[in-house]
């Protein structure tokens, strides 16, 4: 079976056959299509490097070459920008034509030799066509520093800007794409797939430290996690996660997730959003996150939550009524402040009610609230009594998801493909905004590194690195292209996950990619591991 498919405006790979698990390496011919002013680009052959790691699984590495590629370092004038939630004055990488022919008609008046770069829509499912904005750009150097040293003119004549390797814009062709594609097939591996914390879901830890201790086979970066205090506990996933049957963080929003029933030899991606209720006797309160911060939220999207009840990536919103949950897998210190805390025993009656802090006792849980949450478990708890807590998972359908003791969840997004389609619903889950261009123009249509899980027509888990932020080494992918890669290996559904200086492949302990840090591999949140049968 032969399929063509192109990687956005930048890169096609023409000829490539659907990867299948027979072992045998495979050529494939890249071409760009030709920006205006250059003649078509000439094939570049690329040849698969293929290696059985088990039975049922293999890898994939390979080095996507366009030779008629040429990017450039150049300067990009910022415009002036509001942000859409806040009001607060911001910047934007992009304008509207109005603004982009005064801000050339200024640059030209102080002497430079701007050009206006139209950027436009990429296949997104839920966004505008069309004319996207507009770029304002001076120069084309072959190095950074020659970039920067025009740059200091530039911003001397009051203009706010940003030196960027043109490689990066998903408009233009890049000229390397350094990728890694996983494909494990339950039908033949005789061991698990699962997402996992490593049994602590308040500490970051490298994938490749968790793939060793684990005896993993292969092992990618799982989903969005908090990286800074000022946003909540450190490791803690942003998102919806489960581990061994057990919710352990909130979904914002109803976002793209990868369910591994039964040790993942049922893997499917579907939207999902939770509800989580305390009660007590006839009382009721909805409990609004899961081994986090209570009254910040990452990436919002739950009701009450300010500025906004949506999903938004990147973003902490506050909650000012808020009902939070600990489990056992919070090992760490339980968050202190205002509010009241409540500990529970393993069969949810109240051990004791008091101020917050201390830790999750073995087999109990914690609630914690703040504000209206707060006011309510000071009514209702009472020693001895209980507060049962009722979690439930839906996808986009309605359906709810009962978890086994094999099951687990691992979230991101965007959904990049839907029933074999592209269908990236990249507003609708909150990495970018159609009507504030500030927002996530850089995450979204910017190439990035990045790490997908998809699952093909035969069921198999495919599971996808793309190195980035590496000029003239490997530039990654933009969203759309992510999309269009994914589906050009055989996926009928695939997501984003977290990518950035998070993605990483391990394969036999080793990290396989080149990660994009400048301190190296990052340690991240939870993780997806591919381990081997245990005996018995």
């Amino acid at each position: 079976m032969r399929t063509r498919i192109a990687l956005g405006a930048a890169v096609a790979l023409v000829g490539v056959n659907t990867l299948t698990v027979s072992g045998v390496a495979q050529a494939v011919a890249v071409s760009a299509p030709a920006p205006a002013h250059r003649s078509a680009s000439a094939f570049q052959q690329v040849q698969w490097k293929t290696d059985t790691v088990a039975p049922g699984i293999q890898v994939r590495s390979g080095v996507l070459q366009n030779k008629d590629a040429a990017p450039v370092w150049t300067v990009t004038v910022q415009a002036p920008a509001v942000n859409r939630l806040t009001g607060a004055a911001t910047w934007a990488p992009l304008g509207d034509r109005a603004w982009a022919d005064s801000t050339e008609a200024k640059l030209r008046a102080a002497g430079f030799e701007p050009r206006a770069e139209r950027v436009v829509w990429d296949e997104y499912a839920d966004t505008p066509r069309g004319t996207m904005g507009w770029q304002v750009r001076v120069g084309s150097y072959a190095t950074q520093a020659e970039a920067q040293t025009a740059n200091q003119a530039i911003t001397a004549g009051g203009f706010r800007t940003s030196v960027e390797w043109t490689g990066y814009d998903g408009r233009q062709s890049a000229d390397r794409e350094s990728i890694h594609v996983a494909v494990i097939d339950p039908a033949r591996f005789r061991g698990t797939v699962e997402s996992t914390h490593d049994g602590n879901v308040a500490d970051r830890e490298t994938t490749s430290s968790v793939a060793v201790k684990n005896g993993s086979l292969l092992a990618v970066n799982g989903g969005f996690f908090i990286t800074s205090d000022a946003d909540g506990v450190q490791g803690t996933v942003a998102g919806i996660s489960a581990y061994d049957g057990e919710l352990e963080s909130m979904a914002v929003g109803s976002r793209a997730a990868l369910i591994m029933a039964d040790g993942g030899r049922h893997p499917r991606i579907a939207d999902l959003s939770t509800t989580v209720t305390a009660r007590a006797k006839s009382s009721s309160y909805a409990v609004q996150g899961i081994n986090r911060l209570p009254g910040k939220v990452r990436n919002c999207g739950r009701p009450g939550a300010v500025p906004t009840e949506l999903a938004r990536h990147d973003t902490t919103c506050t909650l000012p009524n808020d009902l939070v949950k600990f489990t056992p897998r919070f090992r760490a210190a339980l968050p202190q402040g205002a509010g009241i805390q409540v500990v529970l025993d393993s069969k949810d009656r109240v051990v004791s009610v008091g101020a917050r802090g201390g830790e999750v006792p073995a087999g109990g849980s914690v609630l914690q609230g703040v504000g209206g949450a707060a006011d309510w478990l000071t009514a209702q708890a009472r020693e001895g009594e209980r507060i049962s807590v009722q979690e439930v998972i839906r996808d986009s359908a309605g359906r709810q998801i009962e978890l086994g003791a094999h099951d687990s969840i691992v979230s991101a997004a965007p959904t990049l493909v839907r029933d074999g389609r592209v269908s990236i619903d990249a507003a609708t889950e909150g990495t970018l905004d159609p009507l504030d261009l500030s927002f996530g123009f850089a995450w979204s249509n910017v190439r990035q590194p990045r790490t997908m899980a998809g699952i093909d027509g035969h069921g198999r888990l495919l599971l996808v690195t793309v190195d980035g932020r590496q000029p003239g080494v490997s530039e990654g992918f933009t969203l759309g292209e992510a999309a269009r890669f994914m589906r050009s290996l055989g996926a009928k559904q695939a997501l984003n996950l977290d990518g950035g200086g998070s993605s990483a492949m391990v394969v036999g302990g080793k990290l396989v990619n080149t990660t994009s840090d400048a301190t190296g591999e990052r340690a991240v949140g939870d993780t997806i591991q591919v381990l081997p049968a245990r005996r018995g």
